[in-house]
Order: structure tokens, then C-alpha cells, then sequence
């Protein structure tokens, strides 16, 4: 599968973050260079870097600068030094778990560490475990996945859910890559996924990087796409999934399931299981990011609405699909079908 694993989005190197600017592609392949905490959190904040699991990824290398300055400014009173930039870390993005769930891991080794010792070693140890974990997930799920489909499948896919939103190799895309580099696939269709376009500046770009070919639809086509039969699966990946099975993922998958359900085209959410957060019981108690209008109104640069105070936008970043139009949840530590609280909670047990 190497030849279709190339692109990786945050890098650690000589002591400095790298993250791929994905405002910029795919018209620019350039980096963004954070050297302290509160610089990593704006760059997850102003999506730089986005996907659930890229987030926390990138939040526990933050957690290694902010503890780097803190040592420099505080020495043995670091850890209490730190804490405003873990704050800001996880005030970045509220709706992705993977962002809460990585700074509490790094916490817990901070506090391991003696005070009187330079805490930047055994914090980079564990930051670069949670990378590497994370892909070692992102490719068994997509083992995982790919099992389920049938060879001569079509498959559509939302957002960006490949290594550009991981650590590498990707959740949903990931079950795409193995089932593609297997011969599984006829087809691979992704949904722009307005107002930020994931899909096709951001999945569009990285599939063919890879080597795959993909046919982009407006998300309005996905229903007539599903009624013809191009399709036998809708995979997706999710920002944080409820102790019930609800997943909440970028706007738009509702619209997906819902389609699905009715012309009988299955269901595939693919997320590991530090997405699942088992103390929200249900969708409707996760908190839904809004931003602001102007990414409805403008599209690249130029506005597309019309002048003027009356004209506004409703902007949620997420929406929530109940569990019973899930068909298959595919984590790294196994399959679930038909998700609901019982099977998340042997899951995690």
C-alpha cells in the first residue's frame, strides 16, 4: 500500500512544528512553522490543520512547546507555567474529542516527569507515540473496511478524511486506499463539501497525489448519484461519536445518511476509538462549532452573495447522524455494526 501514502500534514523536526497549509491547497503546497503553544492553537483554529485526529496530534506536539517555554521561563515550576498555554490549546476547536483526549494523555505525563527535570524529552516521547499510534489505527481500520466491500464497489466520500486529517494514511480514506489498492473499487466520487471545499481541494488533491482517481460531485448530486447505482457505500469519518453511537462530522454527513438509508446504499463511519466520547451520552448533547458567515457568503476570495445587512448565513461546522443510520462503525480496535450503546460500550470495554 505505500504507493498510495504519501502526504503527510504535521511533522516534528528540530524542534519546531511543521504543518501543511491546507487553506492553501491545492494551489500552494507550502508549511507552517509553530515554535510555541499559542501559534499550534491558532493554527488548528484557523484550520491549518483540520480532522479530528490531526488535531490531536498536532495539540500533543503543542503540549511540547508550551512545556519547552515554560521549563525556559519557570524551570522547576513548569508544569504550573504551562498551564494558560494547555488553555489555549484546548479552547482551539470544542467539537473535536481527539483534541481534548491528546492534551489529557500529555498531562499525565507531565506529571510523571520529576519537577526539577527538563520535561521536553519524555513529552516528545509520548507526542511521537500518539503519531505513530495514530497511523499503526488509521491502517488497520482501513484493513478493516475494506473487507466489507465488495470488488466492482463504488464509493462516495465527504470532507477529508485521509492524511491530511490524521497523523497519516487516514480514517475514511484509509479504508479507500486499502480497498482501492486491493481492486475492490470501480469508482471513487467525492462531495466538495462547501463552505471550505475539504473535498475538493483537499481529498481531490490528495487521492490523485496517491495515485487514485476520483470524479467530484456537488453535494446536491448525491442523492441522484446513490439513486443510479454508482455507489454501494458511503464512507465517512467522524469529529466525535456519542456513548450512543451518534456521530457528529462535518456538516453535510446527515444529508449523506439520510439519502443512504433511502436508496439502500450502505453506511461506514471510520474514526478511532479516541473520537468516541463516552461521557456524552447522546448527538444532541455534543457542542456544534459555528463560524463565521463570511465563509458562506464569499467563496474564494469573492463574495457570492448579495450586498447589504439583510443578507446573512447560518454556518454550523457539524452536524450529527444518529446511530441507527450508521450500518458500520470501523475502528482500530474492531467493527461494529449497527452502533448503538451497548456495542460502544463492549467496544471500549
Amino acid at each position: 500500500m505505500q504507493e498510495h501514502d504519501r502526504v503527510r500534514a504535521v511533522e516534528w523536526s528540530g524542534g519546531v512544528l511543521r504543518l501543511l497549509d491546507q487553506r492553501r491547497l491545492p494551489w500552494e503546497v507550502t508549511h507552517v512553522e509553530c515554535r510555541d503553544a499559542p501559534a499550534t492553537a491558532e493554527a488548528i483554529r484557523a484550520m491549518v490543520v483540520r480532522g479530528a485526529p490531526a488535531i490531536g496530534v498536532t495539540a500533543a506536539y503543542g503540549v511540547v512547546l508550551a512545556a519547552a517555554d515554560a521549563y525556559r521561563r519557570a524551570g522547576g515550576q513548569w508544569r504550573d507555567a504551562m498551564t494558560g498555554d494547555l488553555e489555549t490549546l484546548r479552547e482551539a476547536r470544542p467539537t473535536a474529542v481527539n483534541l481534548a483526549w491528546a492534551l489529557a494523555r500529555m498531562e499525565v505525563r507531565a506529571y510523571a516527569v520529576a519537577p526539577d527535570h527538563d520535561p521536553v524529552p519524555e513529552l516528545l516521547s509520548e507526542a511521537e507515540a500518539i503519531h505513530v499510534e495514530d497511523i499503526d489505527a488509521n491502517r488497520r481500520m482501513g484493513r478493516s473496511g475494506a473487507s466489507l466491500i465488495n470488488t466492482g464497489s463504488g464509493v462516495l466520500t465527504h470532507c477529508n478524511t485521509g492524511s491530511l486529517a490524521t497523523g497519516g494514511f487516514g480514517t475514511a480514506l484509509g479504508v479507500i486506499r486499502t480497498a482501492w489498492g486491493d481492486g475492490r473499487l470501480t469508482a471513487v466520487y467525492a462531495d466538495e463539501t462547501r463552505p471550505w471545499l475539504q473535498g475538493s481541494r483537499l481529498t481531490a488533491w490528495e487521492l490523485v497525489t496517491d495515485g487514485i482517481p476520483v470524479d467530484l460531485i456537488a453535494e446536491g448530486a448525491a442523492p441522484s448519484l446513490m439513486r443510479s447505482g454508482a455507489v454501494q457505500w458511503v464512507i465517512v469519518g467522524a469529529d466525535r461519536i456519542a456513548a450512543n453511537g451518534d456521530v457528529a462530522n462535518k456538516i453535510g454527513t446527515y444529508g449523506l445518511a439520510l439519502a443512504a438509508h433511502y436508496h439502500d446504499v450502505r453506511f461506514m463511519v471510520v474514526a478511532p476509538t479516541s473520537t468516541i466520547d463516552p461521557e456524552t451520552a447522546a448527538g444532541a448533547d455534543i457542542p456544534i462549532e459555528f463560524r463565521e458567515p463570511d465563509e458562506v457568503l464569499f467563496a474564494g476570495g469573492k463574495r457570492i452573495a448579495p450586498e447589504g445587512d439583510g443578507v446573512g448565513a447560518w454556518n454550523p461546522v457539524f452536524d450529527v447522524t444518529p446511530a441507527e443510520m450508521v450500518d458500520v462503525l470501523v475502528t482500530e480496535r474492531g467493527v461494529v455494526h449497527r452502533p448503538d450503546a451497548q456495542g460502544i460500550e463492549q467496544l471500549l470495554g
